[in-house]
């Protein structure tokens, strides 16, 4: 084990989880397998070492600053979120963060994100704001410019959290996922030791969250066009849609709008952030990715099943084996092929096949190490797909984390790459593709001999020949913010082409767009953010 320590050199950040440099101090973590083992009490080491204060840029979801141990947060137990947005390990961490802040609710316990991005995109306060409202944080956020935080606790991986006793001092840290009942008793035994000795506050911390506005859709993830049918993931609204794409009404809603996992029909159905979605004979499938569910919409009656997994993420990976017996991993997006169904499985970086006759799951690519390597498809490395589409034999997918986007050769079983070359390679530079250059991609779609990509973290919709070629800016300036006189995008994160019109998931635009390929006109189908 290793203490922080002052004389420590301040550190950038290198690795993503699965390449997680050795930052432990009341748990050993194995990277392969995200396993955690406990290090017995009377091993943590003393003196403890003072926490440096939490000074960024910006602070969010809270109504003061909590920067310094000595004023803000004297007397309180903290546990830090070291996170970036992008990432889907981060995203795991959220569920628990959750529980524990209800299980100490009436505690001097505290919570509260470092945000240390890893993307561009992501450094901006505003998108982060965005990511607070979109995954329902809430505890306060600091914006952790140039990495300050970050390096001031010698952190390594996101994700990374560290806890920090009621007199500013590090207790210990853990990196990765799935560490519940380990932080549990740790914050426990420290709140214990630290009432004995007479310096906890007396009550917990109120601070004022921010709030969301109504809107008709909320950070919709994807969109699907079908026999004269547009469906939408309205992500947090933890619903699906079936819309008419000519004037936008809403048909059908499937889903409560409260997050949970439940079948049936009408307002008895409910989702939790559903994502990809895909037409196989009279059934919409979805992607339930915080279930880590397959979901079955029968078109015809409107009922609502679960087909695949169990609602418990899987850790590290899914089985092969039947569907319902199988905990998943975070399914972002869908693709019918037949009767079978290929699936983005962002958790576990990997793609897999579920049979829609057999009703069972087998593994397609992806040795679920997150990296960027081709070859045969079950040593191939992938890192978080997050888009599919399927072009004849060819099963292409954009690689998020990479910032890239490859394919699948579904008859040679082989990986390969159009676009991208590392975990920390990415921008916003078109041209040949040897050295073009994306940021955080989720969406791809064909359309004639070209794929149409979501390059989201760029704000921009961009188009690759079939062979990748080269890549080239197609829809969107960049910019953010709204106009009525050009097409902007904010973070899109999906799109679906019906003949020459293209549907765009304009994310944190909280709206649908429809644009024709050949003449660039576009138009808002449904939402937007209230004026």
């Amino acid at each position: 084990m290793r203490r922080l320590t002052a004389a420590e050199p301040p550190r950038s950040p290198t690795s993503m989880t699965d390449l997680l440099a050795p930052l432990v101090l009341f748990a050993i973590l194995a990277p392969a397998t995200l396993a955690a083992a406990a290090v017995p009490p009377d091993a943590m080491q003393e003196p403890r070492v003072r926490a440096p204060d939490l000074v960024g840029r910006e602070w969010l979801n809270t109504d003061r600053p909590l920067a310094s141990w000595k004023d803000d947060l004297a007397g309180h137990v903290v546990l830090l979120d070291f996170w970036t947005y992008c990432c889907i390990n981060c995203m795991h961490v959220l569920p628990d963060l959750e529980r524990l802040e209800k299980d100490f609710a009436a505690e001097p316990f505290q919570v509260i994100g470092v945000h240390s991005n890893k993307f561009e995109q992501e450094g901006e306060a505003e998108n982060i704001r965005q990511a607070i409202l979109r995954y329902g944080i809430r505890h306060p956020v600091v914006v952790d410019e140039d990495h300050r935080i970050w390096n001031g606790f010698a952190v390594r991986a996101w994700p990374t959290l560290m806890l920090v006793d009621a007199e500013g001092k590090v207790v210990g840290g853990v990196s990765g996922e799935g560490h519940y009942e380990l932080l549990k008793g740790v914050i426990q035994r420290t709140l214990d030791e630290q009432r004995e000795a007479g310096v906890l506050a007396e009550k917990p911390l109120r601070t004022t969250l921010e709030r969301a506005p109504e809107m008709a859709l909320r950070y919709p993830g994807k969109v699907v066009a079908h026999a004269g049918a547009l469906f939408i993931a309205d992500s947090s609204h933890h619903r699906v849609l079936e819309v008419d794409p000519a004037s936008g009404a809403i048909r059908r809603a499937f889903g409560s709008g409260e997050p949970g996992l439940a079948d049936g029909a009408d307002d008895a159905v409910q989702f939790r952030n559903p994502q990809g979605m895909a037409v196989i004979g009279g059934a919409l499938f979805v992607a339930d990715t915080d279930n880590h569910a397959l979901r079955r919409v029968d078109l015809k009656s409107g009922a609502v099943s679960t087909v695949a997994g169990n609602g418990a993420q899987a850790r590290p990976f899914p089985e092969a084996g039947p569907g319902l017996a199988t905990a998943l991993n975070s399914p972002w997006d869908l693709v019918a092929d037949g009767q079978l169904l290929h699936v983005a499985m962002a958790g576990s970086h990997q793609l897999w096949t579920f049979d829609t006759a057999s009703g069972k799951l087998a593994e397609l690519a992806g040795s679920g190490r997150e990296n960027i390597v081709d070859g045969p498809a079950a040593d191939a490395q992938l890192a978080q797909p997050s888009g599919l589409a399927l072009v004849g034999r060819r099963l292409y997918f954009a690689d998020s984390e990479v910032s890239a986007i490859r394919y699948l050769d579904l008859d040679a079983a082989e990986v390969g790459t159009l676009v991208g070359t590392g975990l920390f390679d990415f921008g916003d530079r078109d041209g040949a593709s040897t050295s073009a250059l994306l940021q955080h991609p989720l969406g791809v779609a064909a359309w004639k001999d070209s794929l149409l990509v979501a390059d989201t973290y760029n704000n921009k919709v961009k188009r690759l020949p079939a062979d990748g070629s080269r890549s080239e800016s197609l829809l969107g300036t960049g910019a953010e913010g709204l106009s009525e006189d050009e097409l902007t995008f904010w973070e899109p994160g999906g799109l679906a082409v019906d003949g020459d019109t293209l549907y765009v998931a304009d994310t944190n635009h909280h709206r649908i767009v429809a644009v024709d390929l050949l003449t660039k006109k576009w138009r808002v189908v449904l939402g937007g953010p209230r004026r």
